[in-house]
C-alpha cells in the first residue's frame, strides 16, 4: 500500500522531469545550432554575441516578386484552408445557443482603459518635462492590455487569466521575458528588426528590455483566453474533420530534423531561412512532446478540435497590429530589414511578415501549456486550475 501511495508522486516527479527537459532541450538547440552553422562557414562569432547589438552585418536581399508570390501563396493556403474549415464546421452546427449573459465591465478595467490611455498619449508625443521616460513608455502602454483585455474576458464570461489564476499569471511575466530573449538571439543572425531611438550600456539595456519583453506571453495568452470564449471560434472550430496521419512518430523526426537543419542553416543563409526563426521553436517543442507521447498542439488540431490554435494564432495576430500601431510614433522604437519581401509596409512591418504572428501564437501556447504544467507541479500549485 505504501509503494501504491508513492506513485503518484513518482509520476509528478517524472512529469517535471520532462518539462524541464524539454526546455532545456529547446533552450540548447536555440542557442547551439545557429552559433555552431556561422562557426563551421568560418564567420566571426563575436558579431553575433554583440550586447547590445548594434553592428550591421547582415547583407539583405532586395525585393524579389517570385519570392513575394511564394510566400503570399503558402501563407494564404494556411489560412484560406483554416478559414474554409472554419465555415464548414460553423454550417453543421446547431445555431441556437445558450447566451450569457454579460457582466458589468469590472472597475480595474476602467482603471487599465484610463493608464493606456494616458501612456499612448505619452508615447505618440515629445512633452519637454515628459523627456527623461520617454523612452519606457511602452511597459505602461501593454501593461494596461494586458489588463483591459483580461477585463473584456470577464465581462464575457466571468473568468479571466488575471482573476482566476493569480500565481500562474504573474509567472508568465518572467518567463515571457526568458522566452523573447531567445528571439532577440536568434535576430542576430538574421537581422530582421533593429532598435532605433535611444541607446544603452549593457546591463541597463537588459533591464529596461526585459520589462517590455516580459509582457508578451500574458498579452498573448490573456489575449487568446478572450478570443476562445466568442461563440463563432466555439461553433466553428471545436469539431473539424479529423486528420489521420499514417506515421506520426516519423513525421516528427523529419520534422524536427528540418528544424535543426534550419536553425544551423539561418545564420548561413539568411535571405532564405529568415522564416525559419518563427518556426523552428514551434515544430522542435511539438516533436519533443510527439516523441514523449504527449498531446501537443497539433494532435488536438488533429483530433478535430482547433479552437485553441485558432484562438491562439489570432491573438498574436491581434496583439501584433497593436505592437506595430503604439511602435511607429514611439521614441524608442523598431524597423525592420526583411530579404526579398519588405514591400507594401503597415507601419514599419512589411505586408507578409505579419504572417510571423501566426505561428508565433502557436508557440506562446505551448510555452504557456508547459509553464502551466510546471506550475501546477510546484507547491504553488492552485486548488481550481483551469486551462488556458
Amino acid at each position: 500500500m505504501h509503494s501504491i501511495a508513492k506513485m503518484p508522486n513518482l509520476l509528478k516527479i517524472k512529469g517535471v522531469i520532462h518539462l524541464l527537459l524539454k526546455f532545456v532541450i529547446l533552450g540548447g538547440m536555440l542557442l547551439g545550432l545557429p552559433l555552431t552553422g556561422v562557426y563551421l562557414a568560418g564567420y566571426p562569432l563575436d558579431r553575433y554575441l554583440e550586447f547590445p547589438p548594434q553592428t550591421r552585418y547582415v547583407d539583405h536581399a532586395p525585393f524579389s516578386w517570385l519570392a513575394f508570390t511564394i510566400l503570399t501563396m503558402i501563407i494564404l493556403a494556411v489560412v484560406l484552408s483554416t478559414a474554409i474549415r472554419g465555415i464548414q464546421g460553423h454550417k453543421k452546427r446547431p445555431h441556437k445557443t445558450v447566451k450569457s449573459t454579460p457582466k458589468p465591465f469590472p472597475q480595474w478595467g476602467w482603471i487599465g482603459l484610463a493608464t493606456g490611455i494616458v501612456a499612448w498619449i505619452l508615447a505618440w508625443t515629445r512633452f519637454p518635462w515628459f523627456i527623461p521616460y520617454q523612452p519606457h513608455t511602452f511597459s505602461p502602454l501593454w501593461f494596461s492590455y494586458i489588463v483591459v483585455v483580461n477585463a473584456l474576458c470577464f465581462r464575457r464570461t466571468g473568468h479571466s487569466l488575471m482573476t482566476d489564476r493569480p500565481g500562474f499569471f504573474l509567472l508568465l511575466f518572467p518567463a515571457s521575458a526568458a522566452f523573447w530573449w531567445f528571439f532577440e538571439y536568434l535576430n542576430r543572425f538574421v537581422q530582421n528588426w533593429y532598435y532605433t531611438g535611444v541607446e544603452f550600456d549593457p546591463w541597463p539595456y537588459f533591464w529596461y528590455a526585459s520589462l517590455p519583453f516580459a509582457t508578451v506571453l500574458p498579452a498573448v495568452l490573456s489575449t487568446k483566453q478572450w478570443l476562445q470564449s466568442a461563440n463563432w471560434i466555439k461553433l466553428g472550430y471545436g469539431d473539424i474533420r479529423p486528420i489521420r496521419l499514417s506515421n506520426p512518430r516519423k513525421a516528427a523526426i523529419c520534422a524536427l530534423l528540418l528544424a535543426a537543419a534550419g536553425l544551423a542553416g539561418i545564420g548561413i543563409w539568411p535571405n532564405h531561412l529568415f522564416p525559419l526563426l518563427w518556426v523552428s521553436p514551434l515544430l522542435i517543442l511539438v516533436c519533443l512532446q510527439a516523441f514523449m507521447k504527449e498531446r501537443h498542439i497539433f494532435s488536438e488540431m488533429a483530433a478535430g478540435d482547433w479552437r485553441s490554435g485558432v484562438a491562439a494564432a489570432l491573438a498574436a495576430l491581434v496583439c501584433g497590429l497593436f505592437w506595430e500601431m503604439w511602435n511607429y510614433f514611439s521614441l524608442a522604437k523598431w524597423e525592420y530589414s526583411v530579404p526579398l519581401v519588405h514591400r507594401f509596409v503597415i507601419f514599419e512591418m512589411p505586408l507578409l511578415g505579419y504572417g510571423g504572428y501566426l505561428p508565433f501564437g502557436l508557440e506562446c501556447i505551448v510555452i504557456g501549456d508547459m509553464l502551466e504544467k510546471l506550475y501546477n507541479s510546484s507547491i504553488l500549485q492552485q486548488t481550481n486550475s483551469q486551462p488556458i
